[in-house]
Order: C-alpha cells, then sequence, then structure tokens
C-alpha cells in the first residue's frame, strides 16, 4: 500500500462523525423509500378495485335499463292482449289449496298461478311465460319474475327453476314461502302512492349458491287495485371471480345523496374497507367490503421483491450505523499478540477449578523453588511442609507419604509433570476426615438397619397384641342385636381386617410369607369375593358387576387365597371412594400369554389424588379417602401390590378427577391342563344343552353376563325383540319384577345367593355363577313337576269335559284359528285386533266351563292394555299349549 492511500484511510478513520451521519441518512431515506413503495402498492391496488367496482355498477345499470323495458312489454302488450281461440285447452294442476301449476310443453320456464282466478289470467300467464322462454332460453343461471294482477288479486310466479318439483316435494316449501314474501312487498309498494319502481338489497337463493335483487314496479288501474310487477335479476355472472360474493351488497340511497353519480368513493370501516359505486339509474348504491388484512397482503405480495430488497438495504445501513457509533476499543500503543485473551481466560478457569477441589493441591517448581498453582487447602498447610524432603521421601515410597501436622494426619501423593520434569504435583488428602466420615456412614447404616429391624418387631408384635382383643370384641359384638350391634359388628370385622393386613405384611416383608399352590377355577373365586362384597355394596346403593371373560370351568394354578386377598381389598377401597354408581370387576387373558390373567376393578367415583396413589410403594404414606362410614386403609395399594409381586405381576393404578378410578392388576396363573376324558364329556353334553333361554334384560351389560353364563353351560339365548311370534322357550329371565307374571327367575345384584319367592318363581344374583346356575336348574324341575301334573290330571278332566260338552268338533275348527290370528296380531302389534280376538276365546272358554283357558285369557286381556310385548307373546304360547294339550 503507497504512502497516499494509508494517508487516505487514516484520515478517513477520524472522521467517524460524518460517516454515522451518513449512515444514519441512509437509513432514513430507506424508511421513507419504504413508506413511499407501500403507499403506491396501496394506492394502486384501491384503484384498480374501485374500476373493478364501476364496471360492475355500469353492468348492473345496463340489465335494470333492460328489464324495465322488458317490465313495461309485459304489461303494456303480452299481458294486456286478448286472448285466442287457441288457448282454450289450456289446462292447469292443482298442485295444493290456492296453488295451481300451468301445464306447457317442457320448455325453459315453469309457472304457477296462487290464489283463485278465471281463465284470462290462465292464458296471459301462459303469454307471460312464453314471451319469457324466448327471453331466457339461453341463460343458464335462475330467473324468476312475479305478477301480481290487479283484476282478481291472483299471483303468476314464472322462473326457470323446477317449480313443479319444489312445491310438490316439502309440506311447507320454500316456494311457497317465497311467494308470500314476494306478495307482502308488493302489497306494501302497491299501497304507496308516491313510488312507482323499488328495489329489494341483495339477497342469496336458498336452492343455489346464486345472489339476486328484486325489482318491483307498480302500474295503477283506474277502478281495480294496483298491478305490480317484479324480477329477481341475478347477479353472479357480473362480479368478478376475485371478488367474495358475500362482501358484496346494495344499500339504498337517499335523494340528497345522488348528486354524485359516476363516482366511487373509499370509506374505512372498522377493520374494514368499504368501495362504493352508486347505480345511475336507480336508488342504489354497490358496495364492497375489503378486509384490511386483504388489503395489506395483496398489495405486499406485488411488492414483495423490492419491499425484501429494501429491508436487506436497511439492516445493512443499521448495522453500519451501530459498527461505526460504538467502536471496539483498540490499544494503540502496546498490540496484543495473537491468542493472548484465550489464554488469559484459560489461566482464570484452571484456577478457578483447582480453587473448587475438596483437595489440597500443589504445584511446585523445584528449580525455581517456586509455588506455580495451589489452592486456599494448601496455603494453609504449605508454611508447616518442607517440599524437599517430602519429594525425597516420597519417591522412596511410591509416590505416597503420611504426614502429621498439628495432630492431624495427611496422606501426601506426588506426581511429576511430564511436561516440566522437575515440576512436582502435591495432593493432599486429610485421613482423619475421611475416618471421620466412613465411620459416620456405617453408624448411619447400622442405626437403619436397627430401625428396619425394631419396625418389623414393632409391627409384628402389634399385630399380635391386637389379635386377641378384636376377637373377642367380634365375638362379643355378634351377640348384641338392633342396629347399634350390627353396626359393631361391621366396625369389629373392619379391625381383624385390618389387623390381619398387618401380620401379612410382616410376614411379606421377612420373606416368612409361604403362598399355597393349589387348582381352583376363577369364576368359582369370583362366586365367593362377590357375597363378602355385598353388603358393604348394598350399604352404599351402589351396583357390582362383574365380567369374566373367560371360560366358566377353566381352572388355573396358582395361590388362590393371595389373589381372594388383593380383590376383596381393592373392592372394599373402591367402595369407600365411591358414592354413587357401579364397580365393575372386569377378568381378561392376555393374548400374548395364556397363563397372563388381567383383572380390572373399574368404580364410578370421584377418583383419587396422586399423592394417595403414592401408598403404592410405601404404606401409609400420604392420607386416604373417606367417606360417612370409614377411612380407606392406607395399607391397601402397598400390600397389594407387595402380593402381586409374589404372584409374578403387578398392580397399576389410573384416576380421573371426577370421573373415577381403574385398579389394573396383572398376575401369573398357569393354565390347568383339562384330562382327555373330561374334555370329551364336556363336548359330549353340557348342563343345559337344548335348552332355550328367554333373557328379558334391560341393561346390556347385565344381558351380556347372563348371557355368557347361559351360553357357557350349553343353553341357547334369546331376547324378546330376537323371539319369533311361535317360538317357544324353557326358561324365562328377567330383572324386572314385573315382567315375572308366571314362573321364571328374577335377576338381581343385591341378592347373597338364591332364594323362592313364589311358586315357580326364583330370584338369584347374576354375579354368581352359582345362583343363577341352581336358580335355572330349580326352575326346570318345577317346570317338569307342573307339566307331568298338568297332563295328568287337567288333561283328562278338561279333554273329557270338552268331549262330553258335544263342542269337539266345533272346538277343533275354530279355536286353533283363532290362536294362530293372535300370533299373527301380536307380530302387527295390533292391539285392537289382539283384544277382541281375546275376548272371544275367553267366551269360549267360559262357554265351555275350561277355567284355566278362561283365566289366560284374562291375563292376557290385561297385558294387552298394558301393551307389554314379552308378556303378550308369552301368555299366547301359554295359550296356545293349553289348547294343544285339550286336542
Amino acid at each position: 500500500m503507497s504512502k497516499a492511500d494509508s494517508s487516505f484511510f487514516s484520515k478517513f478513520s477520524l472522521m467517524p462523525g460524518s460517516i454515522t451521519r451518513f449512515f444514519l441518512l441512509l437509513v432514513i431515506m430507506l424508511l421513507i423509500a419504504m413508506g413511499v413503495l407501500v403507499q403506491s402498492a396501496v394506492t394502486g391496488w384501491l384503484k384498480n378495485k374501485s374500476y373493478q367496482v364501476a364496471d360492475i355498477s355500469h353492468l348492473l345499470e345496463k340489465r335494470i335499463e333492460t328489464w324495465r323495458y322488458t317490465t313495461w312489454q309485459i304489461y303494456d302488450n303480452i299481458a294486456a292482449a286478448q286472448g285466442s281461440d287457441q288457448n282454450n285447452g289450456l289446462q292447469e294442476t292443482r298442485l295444493r289449496q290456492d296453488v295451481y301449476y300451468l301445464e306447457k310443453p317442457r320448455r325453459k320456464t315453469e309457472a304457477l298461478i296462487f290464489g283463485s282466478h278465471d281463465s284470462d289470467t290462465l292464458e296471459m300467464a301462459q303469454r307471460i311465460s312464453g314471451y319469457l322462454d324466448a327471453l331466457w332460453g339461453a341463460e343458464n343461471i335462475p330467473w324468476s319474475m312475479y305478477y301480481l294482477n290487479g283484476q282478481d288479486n291472483s299471483m303468476i310466479m314464472i322462473s326457470t327453476l323446477p317449480l313443479k318439483d319444489l312445491t310438490a316435494g316439502f309440506k311447507e316449501s320454500g316456494v311457497e314461502n317465497m311467494v308470500d314474501l314476494r306478495r307482502a312487498e308488493m302489497l306494501q309498494q302497491a299501497n304507496v302512492l308516491d313510488e312507482r319502481e323499488s328495489f329489494s338489497a341483495l339477497r342469496q337463493s336458498s336452492w343455489q349458491n346464486s345472489y339476486y335483487f328484486t325489482l318491483r314496479t307498480t302500474f295503477n288501474q283506474p277502478g281495480h287495485l294496483a298491478t305490480v310487477v317484479a324480477f329477481d335479476l341475478p347477479v353472479n355472472d357480473l362480479i368478478a371471480p376475485d371478488m367474495p360474493l358475500n362482501s358484496i351488497r346494495l344499500d339504498p340511497v337517499a335523494s340528497g345523496e345522488r348528486k354524485s353519480t359516476g363516482s366511487v368513493t373509499v370509506s374505512f370501516n372498522g377493520t374494514r374497507i368499504d368501495i362504493a359505486s352508486p347505480v345511475n339509474n336507480s336508488q342504489l348504491r354497490l358496495v364492497w367490503q375489503v378486509p384490511t388484512g386483504m388489503l395489506l397482503s395483496q398489495s405486499l405480495q406485488s411488492i414483495a421483491l423490492p419491499l425484501l430488497l429494501n429491508i436487506l438495504l436497511l439492516m445493512m445501513a443499521m448495522y453500519g450505523y451501530i459498527r461505526f457509533r460504538h467502536p471496539q476499543a483498540r490499544p494503540v500503543a502496546t498490540p496484543v499478540a495473537p491468542g493472548q485473551g484465550e489464554l488469559q481466560t484459560l489461566r482464570a478457569l484452571n484456577e478457578e477449578i483447582v480453587a473448587q477441589l475438596p483437595l489440597g493441591l500443589l504445584v511446585h517448581d523445584l528449580d525455581a523453588n517456586r509455588t506455580v498453582i495451589s489452592n486456599k487447602i494448601a496455603d494453609h498447610l504449605l508454611p508447616h511442609l518442607n517440599l524437599q524432603n517430602i519429594a525425597s521421601l516420597a519417591d522412596q515410597h511410591q509416590g505416597v507419604i503420611q504426614a502429621t501436622i498439628n495432630n492431624e494426619l495427611y496422606e501426601i501423593r506426588q506426581y511429576r509433570s511430564q511436561i516440566a520434569p522437575r515440576t512436582q504435583i502435591f495432593v493432599i488428602r486429610d485421613q482423619d476426615k475421611e475416618v471421620l466420615v466412613n465411620k459416620k456412614l456405617k453408624q448411619a447404616q447400622r442405626l437403619y438397619e436397627k430401625n428396619q429391624a425394631g419396625r418389623a418387631s414393632f409391627m409384628e408384635h402389634i399385630g399380635e397384641a391386637l389379635k386377641a382383643p378384636t376377637l373377642r370384641l367380634a365375638n362379643q359384638a355378634s351377640q348384641l342385636s338392633g342396629e347399634s350391634g350390627s353396626a359393631l359388628v361391621s366396625t369389629a370385622e373392619n379391625i381383624i381386617r385390618l389387623v390381619q393386613e398387618i401380620q401379612l405384611l410382616n410376614a411379606l416383608e421377612a420373606d416368612a410369607w409361604e403362598g399355597e399352590v393349589q387348582r381352583f377355577t376363577l369364576q368359582a373365586l369370583v362366586d365367593e369375593v362377590v357375597p363378602e362384597v355385598l353388603p358393604a355394596i348394598r350399604r352404599k346403593g351402589l351396583q357390582l358387576l362383574v365380567n369374566n371373560h373367560l371360560a366358566a370351568g377353566a381352572a388355573r394354578h396358582g395361590d388362590r387365597e393371595a389373589l381372594r386377598t388383593i380383590l376383596l381389598m381393592l373392592i372394599h377401597y373402591a367402595l369407600v371412594t365411591t358414592r354413587i354408581g357401579k364397580i365393575t370387576l372386569e377378568i381378561d387373558q392376555d393374548a400374548s400369554s395364556p397363563e397372563r390373567l388381567t383383572f380390572r376393578i373399574i368404580d364410578t367415583g370421584n377418583g383419587i389424588n396422586n399423592d394417595e396413589i403414592d401408598n403404592l410403594h410405601f404404606p401409609f404414606f400420604s392420607p386416604t379417602s373417606s367417606d360417612e362410614q370409614q377411612q380407606a386403609n392406607g395399607l391397601t395399594f402397598y400390600l397389594c401390590n407387595q402380593l402381586a409381586r409374589k404372584l409374578g405381576g403387578h398392580l397399576n393404578i389410573k384416576s380421573r378427577d371426577q370421573l373415577g378410578t381403574r385398579y389394573t392388576l396383572h398376575v401369573n396363573m398357569p393354565v390347568e391342563a383339562p384330562q382327555a376324558e373330561e374334555e370329551t364329556g364336556d363336548e359330549q353334553e353340557k348342563l343345559l344343552d337344548d335348552v332355550i333361554a328367554m333373557v328379558d334384560v334391560t341393561a346390556n351389560e347385565v344381558r351380556h353376563i347372563v348371557t355368557r353364563l347361559l351360553e357357557s353351560w350349553g343353553a341357547s339365548c334369546i331376547t324378546p325383540d330376537e323371539r319369533l311370534a311361535s317360538q317357544e322357550f324353557d326358561v324365562f329371565l328377567t330383572d324386572n319384577p314385573s315382567n315375572l307374571t308366571a314362573s321364571g327367575v328374577l335377576l338381581s345384584d343385591d341378592e347373597p345367593g338364591m332364594r323362592k319367592i313364589g311358586e315357580g318363581k326364583f330370584c338369584a344374583n347374576f354375579n354368581i355363577s352359582s345362583a343363577v346356575q341352581e336358580a335355572v336348574l330349580q326352575l326346570i324341575e318345577a317346570q317338569l313337576s307342573e307339566d307331568i301334573q298338568v297332563e295328568t290330571v287337567s288333561g283328562s278332566d278338561e279333554s273329557t269335559q270338552l268331549h262330553a260338552s258335544g263342542y269337539y268338533a266345533l272346538f277343533a275348527d275354530t279355536v286353533p284359528e283363532d290362536v294362530g290370528r293372535l300370533y299373527n296380531e301380536a307380530a302387527s302389534s295390533d292391539h285392537a285386533a289382539l283384544a277382541q280376538t281375546a275376548h272371544r276365546l275367553k267366551g269360549v272358554f267360559a262357554m265351555l266351563n275350561l277355567h284355566p283357558g278362561k283365566q289366560l285369557c284374562e291375563t292376557l286381556e290385561q297385558h294387552i292394555r298394558e301393551k307389554d310385548a314379552p308378556a303378550i307373546e308369552k301368555y299366547i304360547s301359554d295359550i296356545d299349549g293349553y289348547v294343544k294339550r285339550l286336542l
């Protein structure tokens, strides 16, 4: 570089103020240019859209002039023309009251006449329709005209729409509503004396996505009502594709505002821009509402490239302004060597690391006899150390020596530097402090183990101490009677259960628990669990549902008592947290492993919080939920999880506030391989083979439970909806007491087992399979004994009585036919005819002194009045069987 160039740059570097002022001026000019660019784009966009709005207003002006002329032509020439003999064959079709359709060859338009009218009106409608066929023949958008006749006050509608289909398709058609609206508008205009022509606002068609406005013209006639002609003028073909139709509107213009014709106005209305242009030959103004966002986006899109270049230049100018306004301070006299700043930073970092070490660190240069690096611990001990002697001693003892300083023992390790051989590194460790820390750790471990042993011993002893008093309390409470006695018994049972759980937990933690592996069936286990939890469920008014998806006789190998304990504890916990609703127990088998079982206990309670779920990992860790009677056991989750781990699984809990809690238990229970003889016997015959059961249950879940049980025993299940009219069944099961009018099984969820509630009637808990099975078997036995008795006694006596009456032939010819009629009328739900047939049969039985048949008919009449379809079908089947026994 020459001397002149260096002098120029030196002068340039001495003028930072001029440079910053230059960049500041450049920033201001770029900002102004950006504003001018945006303003020009916005102005151009508004001008372009104003031209579009002005063009549309001119097109609207031409359309109004055209159809204004057509209006006068229709009134003066078409409507006023005299009829000819050729039109005498016109026909009209009455679609509805006061609505007539003009029959004509299928052309462009269709015509409707509303109101009473004469033949002249019909001919006039034909002429107008033919005239408009020629005008609208090439149009592909909907057009409509309305002619309010002042002669007979009728109204003619002519349109390119399929009026006949639209009118006949609905009871309250949109065409008739639209005509009523047009009639009201036209009558209102006819009553205004100083207005011969009016326009409506922009409207949207209900049949198509088309917009239109209505031109109404009034013609006064001396001695008659005014005649009004209206045209619906579409605007879809006039609007540009980039202009949304829902943003266009037609506003009326007052007489004082019509002076500014031919001008386009732009006004800002909140977040929208109104671009308006008057329609010169009418009292209308076309307004297009444009969102401000659309204006900005399209304007900026048109100037995107120059705007980006301007922004880039602005950023460069701002950088130059900041760079020269705040230059970096550079020392002129003493130039800095490259990398010196990094070395200073690295040195400071090393000093900080050395200062934070928990050991004493000392780096000593033996040649210069100076300390290179040291921390506070080493500086504290340095006056008491002779580094030369320490280095020689360390060389003799593999680099490690022990020294006593102020009655404190230290370990000193020496390392030779690989970079500087005469530099020694000393690491000083306080031996007394480490020994003290180790002693404290061992003491803490011994104390922890002692506490654990004490806790286990305490829990074991307190469990043994509480066991005998609680048993005596339970025995004394059982001897009391009354409400207080039952409450005391319940409290004593809870205390006994808690003591047993504490003892079980002690055995688990002490590894003294030994499970008893045995063969058992899950259904039998469930049948034991349900009666135990049933009193608490009935006390709270809840419902229990057991969905066992496994086979009824499926056997497993495992600890039956441990599984029973887990289920009881979880169900009792769910009872405490559930106020209303139900508790569901689902049993399923994993698809991946047949040995893995999944038990889900789902309640509809208020749910539990995450703190309460933490009791899964430690007992009584967090407070538990409670109800009006008891507090939930904080030991349940932890104990169940420990038992589940002993069974090769685990417990998982998920809860949602106000929705309930789901307890998912996974255990491993190997499948019991069935013997070949047992398999052959099961395949050959089941308990309820060839038995048809009618299941009349309202709740879907209960119906699925009962159906699965019956089908697992070999029965065929049908419902009242699936049953055919003449289909018979063997047993009847229902959950509605009012439907149990004859023999059957009443299903309940609060029955502790099975009991007999009447002659041929039993009540059973559908959650207990053994109870349902016993009820069904006893019902079948009762029905078999009743059939044998009826067949022996009633069959012989009543059949003899029928033969002796002399009406046997007439009875055989008429009564079976009436029974078949009962089936047909019940299938068609014709209760009136069904009641007549039942009454006729009752009269026949009464005449022949057949009292059982008469009673069956009377009961059938009662169910017909109640419209109870299942009971009607059952008694028709009973009557049919009774008649067959007589014959």
